[in-house]
């Protein structure tokens, strides 16, 4: 019999993803870090392969695990939605709450965004995806998310601008470019990433060549390969400290910052509309003068 992945084990695996280890994962989860690491070893058991491996004190993804957590957003994604289509709002009438996040500073935006949504609702249901900025927005339209937080660039669909991510270069310890002529390796999201495109422009504006030689479909590959020392990558970061394994480099030429939007769904209740697009705001210190040249949508 072909193995069976449990749905369970599967939001834990993208917890540790997003939330950048099994510690934070299990904070979010409202899980205790023993559970955690049992979801991943019971995913690796029905694999028959390792999905994480240990790095001195650090836990990566091993390049199975990589794909299985390109497919666990798949999978989950579709079973929430085929939940929701099936079983509709409970008898109550408390639906839960979907909010999206850009992978961006998600570790750092999403608990932001669900403590915003339990002080406005008390008591609710809080359902978190994350996505690429346009299959978010995608998702508001057709009304399987509540809110969304996205990167503007990245979407065509109008919002309320709630801030910027400072762009900075990170590196692994160590690493050191190659002697030019030799191209600069980049390690970036697959297209189509406006992060990607940022990286690539700049170097280029300084007269620097630059490859992209590793990419993936999520940041988690992204930060695994630039940790594995295979190149630099441009990361949006809110603050606080540096990515684990990586630490930034001061001789890449400076990117301007990348612009966050959210949109609410037709019908979404004003009241939560507004707490969590303030709760943003105050996180990524937003300024009225970061509204400049960002399309006026409306919620």
């Amino acid at each position: 019999m072909r193995p069976v992945l449990d749905i369970v084990a599967l939001r834990s695996l993208i917890a540790v993803a997003d939330y950048g280890g099994f510690h934070r994962a299990a904070g979010a989860l409202a899980l205790s870090q023993s559970t955690v690491s049992q979801h991943i070893r019971r995913l690796e058991k029905s694999l028959g392969r390792p999905i994480v491996e240990r790095d001195g004190r650090k836990t990566r993804f091993t390049p199975h695990g990589t794909r299985l957590l390109e497919e666990a957003q798949q999978i989950v994604g579709a079973h929430d939605a085929a939940l929701r289509r099936l079983m509709g709002e409970d008898p109550a009438g408390a639906a839960p709450v979907i909010i999206g996040a850009t992978e961006h500073g998600a570790d750092q935006i999403l608990p932001v965004l669900t403590a915003a949504v339990r002080d406005t609702r008390p008591g609710a249901e809080v359902r978190v995806r994350i996505d690429r900025s346009a299959r978010l927005t995608d998702a508001v339209a057709r009304g399987e998310l509540d809110l969304a937080v996205y990167v503007t660039e990245a979407a065509s669909a109008p919002g309320t601008p709630v801030g910027e991510l400072p762009l900075r270069w990170y590196a692994a310890p160590g690493w050191e470019p190659p002697a030019a002529p030799a191209p600069l390796p980049l390690v970036a999201i697959s297209d189509p990433c406006v992060i990607r495109r940022r990286a690539l422009t700049a170097l280029a504006s300084h007269h620097t060549a630059a490859t992209v030689v590793a990419e993936a479909g999520y940041l988690a590959g992204v930060l695994d390969a630039a940790r594995a020392g295979l190149g630099a990558a441009l990361l949006a970061v809110p603050g606080g400290p540096y990515p684990d394994g990586l630490t930034p480099r001061h001789d890449l030429p400076a990117v301007p910052p990348v612009r966050l939007s959210a949109r609410a769904r037709g019908g979404c209740d004003p009241s939560l509309t507004e707490a969590t697009i303030e709760a943003v705001r105050a996180l990524l210190g937003f300024r009225e003068t970061d509204t400049a040249g960002t399309p006026a949508g409306v919620m």
